[in-house]
C-alpha cells in the first residue's frame, strides 16, 4: 500500500497528477534515489535549504547531480547574500528531516521557492514527498503553480 502523508492528500485534494514512489527511509541523497528510482540523475531533484540575511529562509530545488550556486541565488532574488545552514539548522527551520525536505511539505508556511530552470528540460521531475521513503513525481508546470515558484538558474555542476 503506497506512503499517505499530508503531501499526498494535499496533491490528491487538488486533483493533482502525481506518482509515488517508496524509497528506503534511511537519508539517501538525489543521485541514489535516482538508482533505485531508474531515473535519469538530472530528472531527480533535491530541495536545498538556503537562508538570507533577514526574512524566511528559501526552498532552492535543483537537479540530483548539481549544487546550487549561492551568488547565482542571490542574484536571482535581489538578495545580497545567501547562506546555507547545517543539516540540524535545516531541519530546525522546516520542521522537516533531511532527505525528506520538500516545498510541498512547506506550501502553506511562507518559504519562497525557486526551481532550478534545468527542470524546463523535463515535463515531470521527481522530488521528495516531505518525508523519508517518499519520492514523488509531479509535473513542473503542476509544482511551480502549487508552490508559486520562480524558475531561474540557480545551479552548477558539482565538482
Amino acid at each position: 500500500m503506497p506512503i499517505v502523508n499530508n503531501v499526498t492528500r494535499f496533491l490528491d485534494s487538488r486533483k493533482i497528477k502525481y506518482t509515488a514512489y517508496e524509497l528506503p527511509v534511511e537519508k539517501i541523497g538525489a543521485l541514489e534515489a535516482a538508482q533505485i528510482l531508474q531515473a535519469p540523475e538530472a530528472q531527480v531533484f533535491k530541495t536545498i535549504v538556503t537562508t538570507r540575511e533577514k526574512g524566511k529562509p528559501v526552498l532552492a530545488l535543483i537537479s540530483g547531480n548539481q549544487s546550487v550556486d549561492l551568488k547565482l541565488l542571490a542574484a536571482f532574488l535581489n538578495e545580497k547574500k545567501m547562506s546555507l545552514p547545517t543539516q540540524n539548522e535545516a531541519e530546525a527551520l522546516t520542521g522537516l528531516q533531511a532527505g525528506g525536505i520538500s516545498p510541498l511539505a512547506l506550501i502553506h508556511k511562507g518559504f519562497q521557492v525557486v526551481i532550478d530552470a534545468h527542470s524546463e528540460n523535463y515535463v515531470e521531475i521527481y522530488i521528495s514527498g516531505g518525508q523519508r521513503g517518499l519520492n514523488i513525481k509531479i509535473g513542473v508546470k503542476d509544482l511551480i503553480q502549487l508552490t508559486h515558484a520562480k524558475v531561474g538558474k540557480i545551479a552548477k555542476e558539482s565538482a
